[in-house]
């Protein structure tokens, strides 16, 4: 997401994510271990999000309190998003809520193999969440498979453009840039 941004000039686009929308911790539903399952459609506040999308697109500023993760050491900050051009809206379920999917003009679903997305989930898992291998495979296994092959990949049709993301990433990120380019300036003109 980052080549993608860094792709445009900062007064052309802005970038805003599901994963700001989280339910506070005592709405998340728990497994029959007991273990909080965030990778499910109602651990989202789509409402919200997709009113704040409308607002974006309608051409005014956001203000959303950021998700920690539940990570007492970081304090939240309060997040900006200005309406700019080009919108990227960012989650797992934003084909799955009509209110957002009707928002949404280009649907780009990336995917990659299965090994791939594991193991790039260990290391973000536990670099930037504090989780263990244990917790990572568990929740693998319990809450992210399950979700991907109810919520996530039945949707994999609906989108416009699908972009395999196993090794390479820059030809995809062409295309992508190179339509989004267009429309920029067709707008401009």
């Amino acid at each position: 997401m980052k080549s993608l941004i860094d792709s445009f000039a900062k007064e052309d686009i802005c970038r805003i994510s599901q994963d700001n929308y989280y339910r506070p911790i005592h709405e998340i539903p728990k497994d029959e271990n007991g273990v909080e399952n965030f990778d499910l459609p109602e651990t989202i506040d789509h409402f919200l999000f997709a009113e704040h999308i409308a607002i974006l697109r309608a051409g005014r500023e956001v203000y959303q309190k950021e998700y920690t993760f539940n990570n007492p050491l970081l304090k939240p900050e309060l997040l900006v998003f200005e309406p700019r051009p080009i919108i990227i809206v960012e989650g797992i379920f934003v084909f799955y809520f009509p209110e957002i999917a009707r928002l949404i003009d280009l649907k780009v679903f990336v995917d990659a193999k299965e090994h791939v997305k594991i193991k790039r989930r260990i290391i973000r898992d536990n670099n930037e969440r504090g989780y263990d291998l244990d917790d990572v495979l568990y929740r693998w296994e319990h809450h992210v498979a399950p979700t991907y092959d109810k919520f996530i990949g039945p949707l994999r049709s609906d989108a416009d453009i699908i972009i395999n993301n196993n090794s390479r990433f820059d030809v995809g990120l062409e295309v992508l840039t190179g339509f989004l380019r267009k429309k920029l300036e067709e707008r401009k003109s």
